[in-house]
């Protein structure tokens, strides 16, 4: 089968390989759709931090925000698989230690991430083995584009659920990127008035097409109280500025990750009584999601600004946007285009 493969930092591209067989306990899925992440330009860069843990290596296969048809299925796994639609969940734990017992199989010590961490292959390929276990099914009105959305969507449904907003409450969004957009569609979804900042008079814009009537520059944002801040950045300074914002006795999310550590000072959290909360995976919140979508109270479609071929993937992870794309954030692989 086809599939791309980065063998180093900007070097990569489609190749040939042995098409995936399922084993005990696993399906073997006919990709439909897979999303392009942030995670997968800083491979291609080389600055993805798993790389300099022991954690990933090249060559890699990429790919972990996807959709698809199951094809076929191993042994132990129920054959009424076969055919369904799915997406599937990025973390695999063990299954056997302490914290996948507790559930928390996303922060399992040991755990596998699908195109990402451990060596297992990705979905951008037009067929992507992995575990039943972490298959979730998607209802007809969850198409493939919307299916690809579902794993970013669960880190931004836990973000927004982590702002714990009533309905009239104030929430602040760092970072108008997907995740960053996503959680501001969540946290609408909950009632909340959203508030996005960013940096480029585009992307603002872009988020007011959205319906973001309150989008601001670090310059112009209006002093008014905060009840949740979700910093969805990646911008080292702005985990400090959302503790500043933040109301006392408010929630501070923090989904974003820097290139470079940041500090913040421990006293103000005391001080103003403030709840802090990390998110590291969709894994808790992907039916949630599936559920969202499902009845579209949230619509994240118009997010999506271009559809590729697997032979396109070097070019969009090098940073160049597609011929015609539109003004979202997120570029797709369909792997049957040519």
């Amino acid at each position: 089968m086809r599939a791309y493969v980065l063998n180093a930092p900007g070097e990569g591209g489609v190749q040939e390989v042995p098409a995936p067989a399922a084993a005990p306990g696993e399906v073997v899925v006919d990709v439909e759709r897979v999303g392009v992440c942030g995670t997968d330009l800083d491979f291609f860069t080389g600055d993805m931090a798993y790389l300099h843990s022991g954690h990933a290596s090249y060559p890699i296969r990429l790919g972990h925000e996807w959709a698809g048809r199951v094809a076929s299925v191993g042994n132990g796994v129920d054959s009424a698989w076969v055919g369904r639609r799915v997406m599937g969940d990025t973390m695999l734990g063990d299954r056997t230690c302490r914290r996948c017992r507790k559930g928390h199989q996303h922060v399992c010590e040991s755990r596998q991430e699908v195109g990402v961490r451990g060596g297992r292959p990705g979905a951008l390929a037009e067929q992507l083995a992995v575990p039943a276990t972490s298959l979730h099914a998607l209802p007809d009105t969850v198409d493939s584009v919307l299916g690809a959305l579902v794993e970013p969507g669960g880190n931004a449904f836990r973000a927004a659920q982590a702002a714990a907003l009533a309905p009239g409450d104030r929430v602040l969004v760092l970072g108008p990127g997907t995740i960053g957009l996503l959680a501001a569609m969540f946290a609408r979804a909950a009632g909340g008035e959203v508030h996005l900042m960013g940096r480029s008079a585009e992307s603002l814009a872009y988020a007011r097409s959205l319906g973001f009537e309150h989008a601001w520059t670090a310059d112009n944002l209006p002093s008014q109280p905060f009840d949740a801040v979700i910093d969805a950045s990646n911008a080292a300074q702005l985990p400090v500025l959302a503790l500043d914002l933040v109301e006392p006795a408010g929630r501070v999310v923090y989904i974003g990750l820097a290139g470079s550590p940041s500090y913040i000072d421990t006293r103000t959290f005391v001080l103003k009584d403030v709840t802090a909360v990390g998110v590291l995976s969709g894994s808790p919140g992907l039916d949630a999601t599936i559920a969202a979508y499902a009845s579209s109270a949230v619509d994240p479609r118009p997010l999506l600004a271009a559809t590729v071929g697997l032979e396109q993937v070097g070019t969009v992870l090098a940073g160049e946007r597609p011929e015609a794309a539109g003004p979202g954030p997120k570029i797709h692989v369909d792997p049957s285009l040519s």
